[in-house]
Formats: structure tokens, C-alpha cells, sequence
């Protein structure tokens, strides 16, 4: 996991060259990386959709099995290390040598302490003019407020970097410039002119690791020397799975030097499934906590993360067994579906080719066919044993577009297409517009829906035309309100009849959607009716009362009421709140919501002012500036509505000598100073 183009697919590349997965590396620039299979992957560089792989690494005489995902880069593209991170066991979080802790790496490093992931640190690009490896090792230690701690230190930097000591057995680990790709290095002495700056690093290691053990702490004190490298070694495990320390590695995988050491460092230091906490989840039939070690002999009990759509094979679900073994043929039990599904075929992925075979063991992840209603997040159990693992959260869109197919043919087909698309992608969304008819898809950013309409028309063969980009605001409400609403019909025979107080406003902080609260006492409202008020709110907000944008939270308070023995049922109860909350949103003072960017652009100093006073014309807040390898790094906060075409715009400002990276941070509410010009203008909505 990390920032673009820190060196993930490089990395991979090499770990499966040095584990004989491989006999020619492919490199990300020549578009022939084995991770990157997509076709849009290698004519762009980098990687859109994770890949899995299963590769093997012999250390200490032992044969350990290692499952690999490679994650994108792209903040667009961030559900695929999310739901990677969900069933990992252990992380390598890559850093560049030049760019140190840049936005995204803090976003995956947010996520991996999200779901509790033990990590290894790897410094790459260390031959690049400007890397500074203890510049980084501070840098992540500072923002990301965690205990690194390095395992080796680079020899040389820059164009003279070569090779690394090994501070636990004081030896420098040389790499040979030849034919052989890095196979070949052997281990000498430390050089004269790094022996201090060695053995100063070597007792901040010591040091970081005793402290995380009292045992070892005091026989430390005692006597250092008493202690071997094995129990230092399994000290320094067990501190990592804690993540009381971070073990951090350097090299240049482009370069292919610091990759074996890395793959030590994985097999020695990573937890194996029986390392880290029995996975938890809930019996769907009593509701109570229920536990399943990885154990082949527990029952089965496996969480789907993705979803992939093959031409060849089918539809492609994505397992990672926690307990239990999944065999070929066998029944299992769906628990948000209720229905059983039998396993057609088991595949252990490799990119995109799929290896069969008979059963995927407990700590496994592997790719099945012939789930028909399996969703990402889904949990899939014993039929006997039931169990219903965590699911996943996932970010909602944040950009949308229009789209329709060029011929009335395709119409049927782009509606079968984009579903499938949808089922793959948790964070990609297709609705009708209500009131134009129109297709809008929705996702993370530009570059999302690009390859998203990009594979429409190279997987599934669909030409569309597009409207332009159209940002997703939202609404909230910030005063409370209260209103009575009465909601009558007669039409000959049975009426309609509802009568409630209601108290609305904005929900309390932190808190999404609708927050509905019962306060009728007495029975002035009969029980049966009270979720259909619920509803009727839930509906409501949908359309807010600014602009017709969903109204983000909501808090309503269900004062009193009353009914009519006759004329009253659940649905005039719905009716009464939609109007309700129509009626009373507009006094309650309502605003306007976009989406805010934190954008990060790193820029020659001659060109600083230039790319300030653009990001101030375009609303921007400047967070702060710092100079990093040479170049001025501007963070700022900048409205998504103003940042399309921005990257064209810096280019031209800049000579193409700038580069700038932006994600998701909040939605804040659009100035009232903006004309009604440009309201309209930005959120293509009339205003009255």
C-alpha cells in the first residue's frame, strides 16, 4: 500500500521474481508488469484494480507461503486497498525515498489502522537525486504518529546508493552491478566512515525493542549479552503483530536492491492467520458473539472483498477463508440472503489467471465461481453454523456525469453493463435522473468514471456520449423547527387522514442519515404507525429543500398526534411526514453542501506564487507550505466544484514542471456570499 508511484507494482514485480513466480520481470513503464493486466493499467502506468497472487519464500529453512494483493495508488481507486486491508493480515507500506509521506500514503495508513493491520515500512527509490531515507524515517514518525523503527540503513545515496547494513548482525549487505538482477550480493564488513552512524541506529533498535518487552528488558539491563538473535528476532515479531514498532526497510526496487531482505522481513516479522485474533462475527439465529479461529477443522466461515466480472470464466468472487476449508461442490449458506449456493470452482489467482483447485484451506485467499446473489462484504458459512463476519464500509461518490449510449440498441445492454460494473465497484453508482430521464453514473473522481466509461466501450463494445462532469452536493438544515402537519382526504368512502408534531433539525455531530426519535406518549398515535412516519422522513429527504439534493442528517422528533379510527393507516402517515418535512425544511434555515478536496501540488519556487494566487481564484485554503527535495509542497483545501480541468490548468502554469494530488476531506457549506449566477452555474440547479 501507498502513495502513487512510490514503487508498489515494481516491488511486486520483483518479490515474484526473487520467488520464482517469474523469469522475466515486467516493468510498469514498458506496460508488461504481471500485477497490471487491465489494458488501461499498462497504456497509463499505474494500477487501477488490486491483484492477488500466491507466491513461496524459503527462510531459516522453512517454506513460507505468501498471498501478495498489489493496490492502487490512486485516491480514486482507494475501495480497492480498503477492501484489501479488510482481510490482510500484515501490510508493506512503500514510501518513496524523494517524496516521503505524501497525502494518499496517509490515507492507506489511516485505513490499515482502521482495521487493526500490522505493517512493515519499505523505503524505495533511495538511487533517485533528493531521496533521503532518515528524512522519510522522521517524516513517519511525525505524521503518522507511529514508532518506526529501522532494521537497516542505506550505504551510499542517490546514484551511489548500493547497498544497506544490517543493524542486528552488523554486516553490510552489497549488491553485485551485473546480468543477475539483484540475485547475487554478498555480505562484508561495515565501512569504516558508517560504523558510528551504525551502532548509533543499532541501539535506538535495541532500545525500541526491549522496551516493548519486560522480560527482555531486564535481562537487557542485566546482561546484554546474554541475549541470542533468535529471541530478539521473536521479541521484534511479536512488538510488530502489537504494532508497538514499525521494522523499517530500504532499498530501490527499480534497481532491484533491498528486496530479499524485504521478503526476510515478511516471512520473519508478518503475522501468519494463527498469529493475529480469532476473527469475530455474530450467530445470525441468536444474535450472540461467535468466534472461529483459522483452523481447517472449525467450520467454514469466509468473507467475499471483491467482485470481478471474466470473460472467460464468469463472475469471480473473491474469498479470504478465516476458518474452516472450502472444497468444490460443496453447499454453503448466505446469511443476509438466507439462501444456500453451491461452490462450482475454486481458482488461487495469479493477476488474472486462475489456477484451479479441489480446496482452499482456513488463513487462504482464493477466487470461486457459481455465487449467484454473493455481494462484496458478504459472509458465507457452514450451513449448519451459521455466521455473519464485519462488512465493509465505503466511501460515497463524490462526482457524477451523464451518459447515453449513441445507439438506440445499446440502450438494454448499457443498463446490463453498468449493473455488472456496479457489482464489482461498491464505490461506482448508476440512477435515472427523476426529472431529466437521463443515466447519471457516479463515482470517486474524473479518473474513475474515464476508465469506468473506457470499459464500456472495450469490454462490453458500448460507444456513449457524456454530459459534463456534475459535482454530488448535499443539504442540511440548521435551525430545529417545530411544525404540525394535517394531512386530509376524502374522496367518497374511506379518506385518508394523519395528524402529527413534529420537531426538525440538524442531527447532532458525527451522525449521517436520519436520526428519528418517539416522543408520543399516551397513544395518541397508535404503534403501527410510528415507522411509517419514519419513512415517510427517510423518503423525504432525499429531495432537500435548496436544490433538490439528498439532505445529509436529519434529526426528528415525533412530538404528538393524533388519528382517525376509520380514515387513518400506515400510508397517510408516510404522506403527513413528506409534507411535513417539505413544509418545514424551508423555515429551517437550509444550506448548501459541496464536497471540499485536500489537494497537495508540488511546484518549482519559481512558479509558487503563480499556483497560489490560482488555487486562491479557485476558493482555495492554504493549509501550509514546506520544501521537500527541492521543490515547494502547498497543501491546500479547494472545493471540488472549482477543480476540474486543474491539472491542464497547472501544467500550463507551471511548463509541466508541477504535479498535483487531491482526495476526498468533507463537505462544508457553500459560502452565501455566491451569486445565484453561480450557484446555477456550479450545481447546474435552478434557484429561486
Amino acid at each position: 500500500m501507498a502513495h502513487i508511484d512510490a514503487g508498489k507494482t515494481t516491488t511486486t514485480e520483483r518479490i515474484l521474481y526473487y520467488t520464482g513466480i517469474l523469469h522475466r520481470m515486467g516493468e510498469v513503464h514498458d506496460g508488461a508488469a504481471t500485477m497490471d493486466w487491465m489494458v488501461q493499467e499498462q497504456e497509463r502506468g499505474i494500477t487501477i484494480t488490486s491483484a492477488a497472487t500466491t507466491t513461496y519464500w524459503k527462510y531459516n529453512n522453512d517454506n513460507y507461503k505468501i498471498n501478495l494483493i498489489d493496490t492502487p495508488g490512486h485516491v480514486d481507486f482507494t475501495v480497492e486497498v480498503e477492501r484489501s486491508l479488510r482481510v490482510l493480515d500484515g501490510a508493506i507500506a512503500i514510501f518513496c525515498g524523494v517524496g516521503g509521506v505524501e497525502p494518499q500514503s496517509e490515507t492507506v495508513w489511516r485505513q490499515a489502522n482502521k482495521y487493526n493491520v500490522p505493517r512493515l515500512v519499505f523505503i524505495n527509490k533511495l538511487d533517485r537525486v533528493g531521496s533521503d531515507f532518515f528524512r522519510v524515517v522522521d517524516e513517519i514518525e511525525q505524521k503518522l504518529s507511529c514508532n518506526p523503527v529501522p532494521l537497516q540503513i542505506p550505504i551510499g545515496s542517490e546514484e551511489n546508493f548500493n547497498g544497506v547494513i544490517d543493524l542486528i548482525s552488523r554486516k553490510a549487505v552489497i549488491w553485485y552491478e551485473d546480468e543477475t538482477l539483484g540475485i547475487n550480493y554478498e555480505l562484508k564488513e561495515i565501512p569504516e566512515d558508517y560504523i558510528e552512524i551504525t551502532e548509533e541506529w543499532r541501539e535506538r533498535l535495541i532500545e525500541a525493542v526491549c522496551i516493548s518487552d519486560d522480560h527482555l528488558l531486564e535481562r537487557f539491563l542485566e546482561n546484554r549479552d546474554d541475549i541470542t538473535v533468535e529471541e530478539f528476532m521473536e521479541v521484534t515479531r511479536k512488538a510488530t503483530i502489537r504494532q508497538d514498532i514499525i521494522p523499517v526497510f530500504c532499498g530501490a526496487a527499480f534497481k532491484n536492491k533491498g528486496i530479499q531482505r524485504l521478503l526476510d522481513g515478511i516471512c520473519a516479522l508478518l503475522p501468519s492467520p494463527v498469529d493475529i485474533e480469532s476473527v469475530k462475527g455474530i450467530d445470525p439465529d441468536t444474535d450472540k458473539p461467535v468466534v472461529r479461529h483459522a483452523d481447517p477443522e472449525e467450520p467454514l466461515a469466509a468473507l467475499a472483498f471483491k467482485i470481478a466480472t471474466d470473460p472467460f470464466v464468469g463472475r469471480l468472487v473473491y474469498l479470504r477463508v478465516y476458518s474452516g476449508v472450502l472444497r468444490q461442490g460443496i453447499m454453503i449458506y448466505n446469511p443476509r440472503t438466507g439462501k444456500k449456493d453451491r461452490v462450482n470452482r475454486i481458482y488461487q489467482m495469479h493477476a488474472n489467471k486462475q489456477i484451479p483447485k479441489e480446496f482452499i484451506e482456513a488463513g487462504d485467499i482464493c477466487a470461486a465461481v457459481g455465487f449467484r446473489n454473493l455481494r462484496t462484504g458478504d459472509t458465507i458459512c457452514a450451513v449448519n453454523k451459521p455466521i455473519v463476519l464485519e462488512s465493509m464500509d465505503f466511501p460515497e461518490p463524490v462526482i457524477s456525469i451523464a451518459i447515453e449510449p449513441k445507439t438506440q440498441l445499446d440502450i438494454d445492454k448499457l443498463y446490463l453493463s453498468l449493473a455488472k460494473l456496479a457489482e464489482e465497484d461498491p464505490t461506482f453508482q448508476v440512477k435515472t435522473d427523476p426529472d431529466s430521464g437521463q443515466t447519471i453514473i457516479s463515482g470517486m473522481g474524473e479518473l474513475h468514471l474515464e476508465i469506468l466509461i473506457d470499459r464500456l466501450r472495450r469490454e462490453f463494445k458500448i460507444e456513449c456520449n457524456q454530459g459534463n462532469p456534475m459535482v454530488n452536493y448535499k443539504e442540511a438544515l440548521t435551525i430545529e423547527i417545530d411544525h404540525r402537519e394535517v394531512f386530509k382526504k376524502q374522496t367518497g368512502g374511506r379518506g385518508k387522514f394523519a395528524d402529527i408534531v413534529v420537531r426538525i433539525g440538524p442531527a447532532e455531530a458525527g451522525t449521517n442519515g436520519l436520526q428519528f426519535v418517539n416522543e408520543v406518549k399516551g397513544g395518541n398515535i397508535p404503534k403501527e404507525y410510528i415507522p411509517s412516519v419514519e419513512k415517510g422522513f427517510f423518503e423525504a429527504m432525499k429531495n432537500g429543500p435548496v436544490a433538490g439534493f439528498p439532505v445529509e442528517s436529519l434529526k426528528v422528533t415525533l412530538v404528538d398526534g393524533s388519528y382517525h379510527p376509520v380514515d387513518s393507516d400506515s400510508l397517510s402517515f408516510e404522506i403527513a411526514a413528506m409534507h411535513a418535512f417539505r413544509a418545514a425544511a424551508k423555515k429551517a434555515k437550509p444550506v448548501l453542501l459541496e464536497p471540499v478536496m485536500s489537494a497537495e501540488v508540488s511546484t518549482p519556487e519559481e512558479f509558487l506564487g503563480d499556483v497560489v494566487g490560482d488555487l486562491n481564484k479557485r476558493r482555495g485554503q492554504i493549509e501550509g507550505m514546506e520544501t521537500k527535495a527541492g521543490v515547494k509542497v502547498v497543501r491546500a483545501k479547494v472545493p471540488l466544484a472549482e477543480q476540474f480541468g486543474y491539472v491542464t490548468v497547472l501544467r500550463t502554469l507551471t511548463s509541466g514542471r508541477a504535479v498535483s494530488t487531491m482526495e476526498f476531506s468533507h463537505y462544508a457549506q457553500v459560502p452565501a456570499e455566491l451569486s445565484v449566477n453561480l450557484l446555477e452555474r456550479i450545481t447546474g440547479k435552478t434557484f429561486v
